[in-house]
């Protein structure tokens, strides 16, 4: 009975886990979202001079693109953010549960 009891927690944990997932995978496809329009909209009132920074992973290394006139700030502001965004990772993953144990 013990067994059945810790599957039944760990589905239980695992749904919320997936909840979790998917309130984050929304919040970050809404702030993609609102960025690119920020972008369209700074871009037609500049009169066409836009900036753009941006960072890729692949695997474990990141690469670096910008372009335009403010191009480094941007840069940087990337940088910032990507490692913010390895930072939330670690502590994610430790606060994350190992089941049956």
């Amino acid at each position: 009975m013990a067994i059945f009891r810790k599957i039944i927690e760990y589905a239980n944990d695992e749904a919320i886990g997936f909840s979790k997932f998917l309130l984050l995978f929304v919040v970050g496809f809404f702030i993609l979202f609102l960025g690119v329009m920020i972008l369209m909209i700074a871009a037609v009132l500049s009169g066409g001079s836009a900036s753009f920074g941006a960072v890729v992973f692949i695997g474990p290394f990141p690469i670096v693109i910008g372009v335009g006139p403010e191009a480094t700030w941007i840069i940087l502001f990337a940088i910032v953010l990507a490692v913010l965004t390895i930072i939330i990772l670690f502590i994610s993953r430790r606060e994350a549960k190992v089941p049956f144990q």
